[in-house]
């Protein structure tokens, strides 16, 4: 078929045998019909760094995500956003569904990040996010919220806190709410997806267990009590930590 001049690359035609593609990028057609490759699906957990933008390229040449895949063997998108100023957890793919279904809010899927913030706030603070605040994206509150044993300063206060929406800089202007400012947050896990040790500007490959926790429902406030102060004599404590993700595609 090359031979006869069947064979098209990219508009042109091709007489070389054994010519090598990209799959993603370049187009086939053979007999006047495209050949249209199965694009494998991949699934990406990534560390983004502080000062790198949630997006696949900058007209103003500032770091993007995109830097850290020029790597893998398909084009893939960032799974819903994490600030410039905001590091930790976030998913990539080349799967349009999969994405969908993460931030459709009828999934439900909570979002758990720490933060430093600028003070130590009372238990009653903390409460009033559990009830709800306005911010101006509208009212939101957190599905959890607990102080979170991280470092030993005297100034600052670490929290750890559970959100099921994703609104543009929620989390910072909850804790403005109550009277402080982010000094730093860290996207941790994503449902029952946890970033593991997987350091900065690291990713790794998710498999078909992996994606699965994404997907597990969320514990109550009661069974989070429970597993706070430890298993009764009559219930097993239910399980919350996940395995790291794997390296390699499935």
């Amino acid at each position: 078929m090359i031979a006869a001049g069947e064979v098209q690359l990219n508009g042109k035609t091709v007489y070389e045998l054994g010519l090598r593609i990209e799959p993603a990028f370049d187009h086939v057609i053979v007999d006047g019909k495209q050949v249209k490759p199965s694009t494998q699906k991949i699934y990406v957990i990534f560390n983004k760094p502080e000062n790198v933008l949630t997006t696949m390229q900058d007209p103003e040449g500032r770091p993007t995500v995109a830097d850290f895949m020029e790597k893998l063997p398909v084009r893939v998108f960032p799974v819903g956003r994490l600030d410039w100023d905001s590091e930790g957890m976030l998913l990539l793919t080349n799967d349009g569904d999969f994405a969908q279904r993460v931030m459709h809010p009828s999934e439900e899927i909570p979002k758990t990040y720490l933060v430093k913030l600028d003070g130590k706030p009372t238990a009653a603070q903390l409460e009033k996010l559990l009830r709800g605040v306005t911010i101006p994206t509208g009212k939101v509150k957190a599905w959890h919220i607990e102080p979170a044993a991280v470092g030993d300063s005297d100034k600052y206060g670490w929290v750890k806190i559970v959100i099921g929406e994703g609104k543009n800089r929620q989390v910072r202007h909850m804790f403005q709410k109550i009277g402080f400012d982010v000094k730093k947050l860290k996207r941790v896990a994503i449902g029952q997806l946890t970033i593991g040790t997987l350091q900065r500007g690291e990713y790794a490959f998710l498999d078909e267990g992996a994606l699965a926790r994404i997907f597990r429902k969320r514990r109550s406030d009661d069974e989070l009590k429970r597993a706070r102060s430890g298993p009764r004599s009559s219930r097993r404590k239910p399980k919350f930590q996940t395995k790291r993700a794997g390296r390699n595609p499935t």
